[in-house]
């Protein structure tokens, strides 16, 4: 099974080596909201230094699997990431920071003209029923 999500990155751990062969680091996004979620991923292998290029702080686009497992009798449940990429977020941020495009500027009241030539404005217009 394979997911996505975004949030802000909240939290990066070093990386853990379980056994000679096979390592572990972990990191956690933060959902905002009116109750915020933190949501902690696992990055395994050669995976580990996909986080290493971000800083708390950014908006993350995490791709992940849901993995499982049972040990006696309990059971455990990773969300295993595999890629990470900037979020469109901030993308939106800046176009929203700059403000709408020039096309968009208001315009003064315009101008039209009658059949005979003479010039109309809006207040030519306010006792129209619709």
């Amino acid at each position: 099974m394979s997911f996505e999500t975004e949030g802000v990155l909240h939290k990066v751990f070093d990386t853990e080596n379980k056994t000679d062969t096979f390592q572990t680091r972990e990191f956690v996004i933060k959902h905002e909201g009116n109750y915020p979620q933190f949501i902690k991923f696992q990055l395994t292998q050669d995976r580990c230094d996909l986080i290493s290029n971000f800083k708390e702080g950014d908006n993350l686009k995490v791709s992940f699997d849901l993995r499982g497992r049972e040990w006696n009798e309990r059971y455990f449940t990773n969300l295993n990431a595999w890629r990470i990429e900037g979020a469109a977020v901030e993308k939106k941020a800046e176009v929203a920071a700059s403000g709408p495009p020039s096309n968009f500027d208001p315009i003064d009241a315009p101008t039209v003209s009658s059949a005979d030539g003479e010039k109309l404005s809006a207040e030519d217009f306010e006792d129209l029923p619709f």
